[in-house]
């Protein structure tokens, strides 16, 4: 079994600052990459920020210079480093990891339960 658990939402004035974890536990054997992802109201979810295993990042262009994404590898956490923030960032932010269980098995995506970011005056 694998649980993957996020925290650090909250409510933050545009220009602040939140650092968002996650951590992946249960049964793991390697994991691929993990990223985060985040849904607006009305919207469809979207990727924000990946990293993979040989610490390759990606980000959305909009997040791009404002977020970062780091893990550490031993505990099988990783984090978003939020600056900037604008009311448009406001979402439920939800972790993703791609991950094997065993030497043998295929890698399956598992999902976080999401944390909520509200971005306002």
């Amino acid at each position: 079994q694998v649980q993957v658990v996020e925290s650090g939402g909250g409510l933050v004035q545009p220009g602040g600052s939140l650092r968002l974890s996650c951590a992946a536990s249960g049964s793991i054997f390697s994991i691929d990459f993990m990223g985060w992802y985040r849904q607006a109201p009305g919207k469809e979810r979207e990727l924000v920020a990946v990293i993979r295993s040989g610490d390759s990042t990606n980000y959305a262009d909009s997040v791009k210079r404002r977020f970062t994404i780091s893990r550490d590898n031993a505990k099988n956490t990783v984090y978003l480093q939020m600056n900037s923030l604008e009311p448009e960032d406001t979402a439920v932010y939800y972790c993703g990891a791609r991950l094997s269980r065993d030497s043998r098995s295929s890698s399956y995506f598992h999902w976080g339960q999401g944390t909520q970011v509200t971005v306002s005056e």
